[in-house]
């Protein structure tokens, strides 16, 4: 049943980079704020080292995840084994936004294909590792990707993500500000 690690060990390295989907949760240290549960998918999660991962945030109608990171930190990264191997896999940890542009967001972002519409990396040290049965997870077979979030953001081109971002993206839900990348 329930495992926990010290960090990501290679064979929970393969299950990750086996998952098309992942989930990001975060919430604002507010009881009143909103938890925020965010689908992912594309090929947009790194393993950076076996307590270090990353992920690439494309632009979307909201920025919960950055908002409640720069609040304070906390982030949870949610596996589900839908093919293969029944498990769910959480890693849990503090987390920083590096902005597209800023001190870091090269290096980064070379590690991940290219999308249009990127604007942020969002880097977490992890500090629990816990693995879980995933017995009650549905077993469902990949089709494949959906492209119209690039092709969105494409379509926009830089300017008008850069305005979009600062209308839609600068501030969640709760009203926390965060930065955004232009």
């Amino acid at each position: 049943m329930a495992q926990t690690f010290d960090g990501i060990t290679d064979a929970l390295c393969a299950f990750i980079e086996a998952q098309h989907v992942f989930f990001v949760g975060s919430a604002p240290l507010s009881a009143e704020g909103h938890v925020n549960v965010s689908p992912k998918g594309l090929d947009c999660f790194r393993v950076l080292s076996p307590t270090r991962v990353a992920y690439l945030d494309l632009t979307g109608n909201g920025n919960e995840t950055s908002a409640h990171v720069h609040e304070n930190g906390r982030v949870t990264f949610m596996f589900c084994g839908f093919a293969g191997k029944p498990m769910i896999l959480r890693l849990f940890g503090r987390a920083r936004v590096v902005l597209k542009g800023a001190d870091g967001w090269d290096d980064l972002a070379a590690r991940f294909p290219t999308f249009a519409g990127a604007r942020q990396v969002v880097v977490a040290d992890l500090d629990r590792v816990q693995t879980s049965c995933g017995f009650a997870v549905p077993r469902m077979d990949y089709i494949e990707d959906r492209d119209l979030l690039p092709k969105w953001a494409e379509k926009k081109g830089p300017a008008k993500l850069a305005e979009y971002r600062r209308a839609k993206n600068a501030r969640s839900i709760d009203g926390l500000e965060t930065p955004v990348a232009d």
